[in-house]
């Protein structure tokens, strides 16, 4: 195995050879974070992928993010990092599961939560992220909404609209295995430190946190609050960049094993053979594209 700093010269040497660009989420493996030309989470990956200068963009994710970046950028190459990256709460719902729901509340505008394959967010009418969900369900005219495929991010929308939400019942593996006693043995650990949480999290642990907030919106909170320790409820890599960003704070998982084993695939290694052997190509059948794209146009166009 190469060192790291070998492993980064020759991604440098790669990037330059094929004027890349390498997008990389949160929870990615630290030393994957430290390659990132843009990081942030699914809606900064979105928004900054959409305006990327480049041939080729490397996204260090997993598949239903490359998907999007394939979705927003037709005349570019987009790698996925490790090929067998995915997402189990994507995997919960397909383009059939849902049609088959639309049937059963035909009355009901279609959220799509991001974390969702390419054919799902084809029959969607909106996609959007943990950071604006809000947001995109008051911008629809409808007043019922069947929210997929997230429940507990849909759950906690519907704490604040008056609209009907309609909830599937997908969730992500290491959100629901936070639970409030959790929260409740962290505070005796750390009494003055601010709790976050994602709000993929069930709502009994969001009651129990000082905010519940999406990857990038923790960010800019820690940075922002006046307290100096922080617990928090989300996967693990997210602490490099706080840590990163904010030296002279501590952070502290609410728990042990918040962690994706999808996110972690991603290597250093993974990233040099994606773009050496120009592997893990993603694209999406055309047709599914443009239905998809004008799903999340219009998220970006709320947002």
């Amino acid at each position: 195995m190469k060192a790291s700093n070998e492993l980064h010269e020759r991604i440098l040497e790669l990037k330059r050879k094929l004027n890349a660009v390498i997008a990389v989420h949160n929870y990615q493996r630290p030393e994957v974070q430290d390659v990132a030309d843009f990081y942030g989470d699914s809606l900064e990956l979105a928004r900054e992928c959409a305006k990327a200068d480049a041939d080729v963009i490397v996204l260090c994710g997993v598949l239903f993010m490359a998907e999007s970046a394939a979705i927003l950028n037709p005349e570019r190459t987009v790698l996925l990092s490790e090929g067998g990256a995915g997402c189990p709460m994507a995997d919960m719902i397909d383009a059939d599961d849902l049609r088959e729901w639309k049937q059963r509340y035909p009355q009901a505008g279609v959220v799509c939560y991001v974390n969702s394959s390419a054919a799902v967010k084809a029959e969607s009418d909106i996609c959007c992220t943990s950071a604006n969900a809000l947001q995109v369900v008051e911008s629809l005219p409808d007043n019922e909404i069947l929210f997929i495929p997230d429940r507990h991010l849909g759950h906690y929308v519907s704490t604040k609209t008056d609209k009907r939400i309609i909830l599937y019942p997908g969730y992500c593996p290491p959100h629901q295995r936070l639970k409030p006693r959790h929260i409740e043995l962290a505070r005796e650990l750390y009494p003055d430190a601010g709790a976050l949480v994602h709000p993929e999290c069930s709502a009994e642990v969001i009651a129990k946190a000082d905010a519940a907030l999406s990857t990038s919106q923790m960010i800019r909170y820690v940075k922002g609050d006046s307290r100096n320790a922080f617990l928090i409820g989300t996967e693990e890599g997210i602490l490099h960049r706080m840590r990163q960003e904010n030296p002279e704070k501590s952070f502290h998982l609410l728990t042990t094993g918040l962690l994706c084993p999808d996110m972690k695939k991603t290597t250093l290694e993974s990233i040099v053979r994606a773009m050496e052997e120009r592997r893990n190509i993603v694209k999406v059948p055309e047709e599914v594209r443009v239905r998809a794209k004008h799903a999340l146009d219009r998220m970006m166009d709320v947002s």
